[in-house]
């Protein structure tokens, strides 16, 4: 991938963790979309891809680490994603009030940033469908796009 491509990707992250927080303030019809344990670990793994894209976009040398370090990440945020929706198809599964989100809340990073960070919702809440789509199916399919992207450009040639 080239640097541009990387910087691209990298917005596009970031602009879906962006999205998702406003979704959980501003909410959509009606509703707040509070984010559940499995929505801030996906969210991780957005923020990761983006961080991981920004610097291999700035540091050449190391071009291929990070590049690898996104493709894990998304590779991360797929199974989190994937999980996400199997819990939606399968409710009497659900976390209902998860150890998980116990764990997360006790970051340093919910603490700080309870904003982007905090858990509060329950993983199988069944909220408005965007264009469709769940918010975690839609999170399954940019993940997917995303670690298939990088997967293909990986072992490319880097131009620039």
């Amino acid at each position: 991938m080239t640097r541009i491509q990387h910087l691209l990707l990298s917005i596009f992250s970031l602009s879906l963790v962006i999205f998702a927080v406003i979704l959980q303030q501003i909410g959509y019809q009606g509703v707040s979309f509070l984010p559940c344990p499995l929505c801030i670990l996906q969210r991780v793994g957005y923020l990761v891809v983006a961080i991981s894209c920004l610097l291999a976009a700035s540091i050449a040398p190391l071009r291929k680490l990070f590049h690898g370090l996104a493709v894990l990440a998304a590779g991360y945020g797929l199974g989190v994603a994937s999980r996400h929706v199997w819990l939606l198809s399968h409710p009497a599964t659900s976390c209902g009030i998860d150890p998980l989100e116990t764990w997360i809340n006790q970051f340093q990073l919910a603490n700080s940033l309870p904003w982007l960070f905090k858990a509060d919702g329950l993983c199988s809440s069944t909220l408005p469908a965007i264009l469709g789509l769940q918010v975690p199916e839609w999170s399954l399919l940019w993940f997917a796009v995303i670690l298939l992207t990088l997967a293909i450009t990986f072992f490319r040639k880097s131009t620039s």
